[in-house]
């Protein structure tokens, strides 16, 4: 597999969705961890507008420079605060205007599609965002266990 710069890859990224393309990309990094994994599973990205966005949806947005891919948790206004699913404090914040596009699918190494709209894809999703307090715990003991 190829690997290109992150600067060179995201500007392509932006200049497909801008063109009303999705984008098919693998992950890279632990921040969406347990649910989305390293160098594993991939995500099929769409260009959306404002009013599509909601809590719980995964996004790829700017932010301090960065593309980061993580879920939206909250609503403000026009303010998005967003965390990564392998993160206990940290939340970004930004507006629409930040948003590249939004994810509609994750495919699995095995190739399985699941859409985000899944319950195989929100049950899951929505249990992690519920165990709040202990989710860095049990970050904790998944990783000695995979170790």
């Amino acid at each position: 597999m190829k690997q290109i710069p992150n600067e060179l890859f995201f500007s392509w990224v932006e200049s497909e969705i801008a063109e009303d393309r999705s984008v098919r990309f693998r992950l890279k990094g632990h921040s969406m961890y347990p649910l989305l994994r390293n160098g594993r599973d991939e995500v099929l990205l769409y260009p959306c507008s404002e009013g599509e966005l909601k809590p719980m949806d995964l996004i790829l947005f700017k932010y301090n420079g960065k593309h980061l891919l993580h879920r939206i948790i909250k609503i403000e206004g026009s303010r998005l605060y967003i965390q990564g699913d392998g993160s206990i404090k940290a939340k970004e914040q930004c507006t629409a205007a930040d948003v590249v596009g939004k994810v509609k699918a994750i495919i699995r190494p095995s190739g399985k599609t699941i859409s985000v709209d899944d319950w195989r894809w929100t049950l899951p999703s929505n249990i992690w965002q519920r165990v709040g307090f202990l989710r860095g715990l049990i970050l904790r003991i998944h990783y000695h266990l995979t170790k």
